[in-house]
């Protein structure tokens, strides 16, 4: 009887296991959060619109993967990124079960819920239902037992700060989240919301605004009435308090980059939430312009100098960027480590820039 051999047949390799980049850690300087002890990349890596179900998972994957080896260690959700809501968390999720597993204790995620989730009256804002029920389904997307952050992600008019703070001092006592925050809130509510959280022994420990060349909104001061911050501004609120802040759109939703610096008028998405086109004028085009310039002067694009002006001393802790590519990340990566301005640079920034009516699309929630 001739013996039979099995001649294994050549097939594509399906997935290889992730292994993290050895020199993850040299590429950046980590930031203190306030008076906490933990520490943030000077960018952080936002999943707000580029990883939902209508772009390849993998993409994602190799966006991810690469900010990991670049030493990007917080990704921000929230429980309504994607599109459709939810499939942001539930794609990263899909990444926790394989590639990232073996390092959850190197990594900060966090997400959030304020927003609009699901209909009905228990589906947005502040209420303790809402918050941890939503807390709740954001942990089983994303195939975790606890975030690192989670946030009020916008102030409720109707719910009492008490009880917007009390439902995530009982998330971190739950032992599903280890440190909280709020978002878009104003100078004022966020002093409101800190003096509750110490009675209840959960400190809020960083806020996360937006914040460009063109919002400047949390440098200038609110109101002063009862209660209130006597007019100072929200940076200054949380210096005073030992927060920390992370900045979201830096670029402006894409205002502060290349888009518009031509003759000719952008294309942009009508899908994402953002400024309208009456913002970008003729006279806003040449002040782009003549930010460029200073960029060009600095080595730098125009995308470059807005997220290393948000970085610089006295801005905020971690700059948000989003990211639809590995080289769009690389040079938005680049820009931590220039964020020394000179006198002549900054004035010429702020003749330039200074906020811009139109682009603080989330004043809904820090006007309050």
């Amino acid at each position: 009887m001739t013996e039979e051999r099995y001649w294994a047949d050549a097939v594509p390799e399906t997935h290889r296991p992730y292994v993290a980049a050895e020199d993850r850690y040299q590429h950046l300087e980590y930031r203190r959060v306030g008076d906490s002890g933990l520490l943030l990349p000077p960018i952080s890596l936002g999943l707000w619109w580029n990883f939902g179900d209508d772009r390849p998972f993998a993409t994602q994957r190799e966006i991810l993967r690469h900010a990991f080896d670049r030493g990007v260690t917080h990704f921000d959700l929230a429980n309504n990124y994607g599109p459709p809501y939810g499939s942001a968390e539930e794609n990263f999720g899909r990444m926790m079960r394989t590639d990232f597993k073996p390092y959850r204790d190197e990594l900060v995620l966090s997400s959030k819920a304020g927003w609009d989730m699901w209909p009905g009256p228990y589906g947005k804002l502040g209420s303790r239902k809402y918050l941890l029920s939503s807390l709740e389904a954001s942990l089983e997307r994303m195939s975790v037992d606890y975030v690192d952050i989670f946030y009020s992600h916008r102030t409720d008019p109707g719910t009492p700060v008490a009880e917007t703070i009390g439902a995530l001092d009982t998330a971190v006592r739950q032992g599903k989240a280890l440190y909280v925050g709020i978002s878009s809130y104003s100078p004022e509510r966020t002093a409101e919301a800190v003096a509750v959280a110490k009675d209840l022994g959960t400190p809020l420990v960083i806020h996360q605004p937006s914040y460009s060349m063109v919002n400047r909104w949390i440098e200038e001061g609110g109101g002063a009435g009862p209660g209130a911050a006597g007019g100072k501004s929200l940076l200054t609120v949380l210096d005073e308090h030992g927060m920390g802040s992370i900045g979201f759109t830096p670029l402006a939703q894409g205002l502060l980059t290349s888009k518009y610096l031509g003759d000719e008028p952008a294309k942009r998405s009508g899908e994402r939430g953002s400024f309208t086109d009456d913002v970008v004028t003729p006279d806003m085009v040449e002040r782009l312009r003549g930010l460029n310039e200073v960029a060009e002067g600095r080595g730098q694009s125009l995308a470059q100098l807005a997220i290393s002006w948000v970085l610089r001393p006295g801005g905020v802790t971690s700059a948000l960027i989003g990211a639809s590519s590995t080289e769009q990340l690389d040079e938005n990566l680049a820009a931590a480590a220039q964020t020394d301005f000179s006198d002549e640079e900054l004035a010429r920034i702020d003749e330039l820039a200074g906020t811009v009516e139109g682009v603080n699309i989330w004043d809904v929630s820090s006007d309050l």
